[in-house]
């Protein structure tokens, strides 16, 4: 009151919480507006308040405000921020059905990882306990990707799929990738000790371009395509539990910060013959 009496332009829509006169008072909400009443020269002698209950108005706009945050959450959760940004955009824009939201990106790194011996499991554990331990093992898996910063990309049933380099690129995906395996490798470990049942974890990974994406409409999953992906795939396949193999192309990455085994050429069906090795550790780093 007393600005609008010494400065004379009105204050319209001050939205304002107030508690109700009583014992059971609640809050409402109200649409304020202060408007200066002048004499005949002009001059300021008092102020008129014009109240409007907005309460319920209020409430609505809060509800759709947190429904719309929720949303924006769960998108959050299943996609990569900059990918959510762009399928809004997408959606904003009302492309037709089918618009592909696809980059290509020149280099990556992928790791397939399966837990071995998990459904062996199914025959000493109820259904409900196999599932908390498979929740477990990939909520630690999750932790452990978040720490290294690197993008999950799904699960399907006992096995883990995840990136690095992409949706946003950086130079030293494949390292990163090499310390997630090692770190999971050790999780495998700390879990084994803890249900005291036999578990190892086999995991393969590759290096190269890839094209990731969403596809469709419904559903959507950040996915990825190309050769990079099935050889990936097929070192996890073709690997032995308790170790991490990688191709040639990643070997040539990590070779001066890690230890690796050469295995040998294997059979890699769709491939041939190819040269791989086992990742042992990282290399202490002196100084």
């Amino acid at each position: 009151d007393r600005q609008v009496i010494d400065t004379d332009p009105p204050l319209p829509h001050i939205v304002a919480a107030k508690q109700k006169p009583g014992a059971d008072g609640h809050i409402i909400w109200l649409d304020i507006n202060k408007l200066p009443i002048h004499d005949a020269d002009g001059r300021v002698i008092g102020v008129l308040g014009v109240l409007e209950d907005i309460t319920e108005r209020k409430l609505a706009q809060d509800a759709l405000s947190y429904e719309k945050q929720k949303s924006e959450n769960l998108l959050l959760n299943v996609l990569p921020h900059r990918i959510a940004e762009k399928l809004k955009q997408v959606q904003e824009k009302k492309i037709e059905d089918g618009a592909a939201i696809a980059e290509q990106f020149e280099s990556a790194t992928i790791l397939f990882a399966d837990i071995v011996g998990f459904t062996p499991l199914s025959i000493h554990l109820p259904a409900k306990e196999l599932i908390n331990l498979l929740n477990q093992i990939f909520s630690t898996f999750d932790l452990i990707a978040e720490k290294h910063g690197l993008e999950k990309i799904k699960t399907i049933g006992d096995a883990y799929m995840v990136a690095g380099g992409l949706p946003v690129p950086r130079e030293d995906h494949a390292e990163a990738i090499a310390r997630m395996a090692l770190d999971m490798q050790q999780a495998i470990v700390d879990f084994q000790r803890k249900i005291d049942r036999p578990l190892s974890i086999r995991i393969g990974i590759n290096t190269g371009p890839v094209v990731a994406g969403v596809i469709g409409i419904k559903k959507f999953i950040y996915d990825l395509w190309g050769d990079t992906v099935n050889v990936a795939s097929r070192m996890e396949s073709s690997g032995i539990p308790g170790k991490i193999q990688v191709t040639s192309a990643t070997y040539e990455i990590l070779k001066y910060r890690f230890v690796l085994e050469e295995r040998g050429e294997i059979e890699v069906k769709g491939k041939g013959k190819m040269m791989t090795y086992w990742l042992v550790e990282e290399l202490e780093v002196e100084g």
